[in-house]
């Protein structure tokens, strides 16, 4: 198996990329269940909301960055 050479640079800019996509998403399921009142600023399920949200990302972006080349 051919070990991966990879260049610090294009790693951080891929981890930045998938928080932006973390952030972006959690936002948007966040955005609708706050105006609808079925959470409050700040309550426990905020923050599980954007907790789970990580979780899906961290799966993603270990699942891309096994296929493409950094």
């Amino acid at each position: 198996m051919e070990e991966k050479k990879s260049q610090p640079l294009k790693i951080i800019l891929y981890i930045s990329a998938w928080v932006i996509v973390w952030g972006t998403l959690g936002s948007f399921i966040d955005y609708p269940l706050y105006k609808n009142h079925i959470y409050q600023e700040g309550s426990i399920y905020q923050y599980l909301t954007f907790t789970i949200t990580a979780g899906i990302t961290i799966l993603a972006a270990n699942f891309f960055y096994k296929k493409i080349p950094l």
